[in-house]
């Protein structure tokens, strides 16, 4: 089951703060979860100056259990970055026809 994740970051004056704190532990993860086979495509969000302000995802897991147990674990969410989360169960559209 794929899922659709769209997390914006806090807007306080730390928000940046936790983030960064935080990344390179996020970013390990989000390598396993490649490599597991469950990270599909992701990246941050930015705005129109260039800074993250929120990730965007589509992941695959076996159910939305196994799902949120991920998302409860991940360094974003543990961290206090992602503070306005949003998931909707997606399909990828094929890239050839088959």
């Amino acid at each position: 089951m794929q899922f659709l994740v769209i997390a914006y970051d806090g807007t306080d004056d730390k928000a940046l703060e936790r983030r960064l704190a935080v990344r390179e532990k996020h970013l390990d993860g989000w390598a396993k979860l490649v490599a597991d086979g469950h990270g599909i495509t992701g990246g941050a969000i930015l705005d129109d100056d260039g800074r993250m302000i929120g990730s965007s995802a589509i992941l695959e897991f076996p159910d939305r259990a196994a799902f949120d147990t991920w998302l409860n674990n991940d360094p974003y969410v543990t961290g206090g970055v992602w503070r306005d989360i949003t998931v909707h169960p997606f399909r990828v559209a094929p890239t050839s026809k088959s």
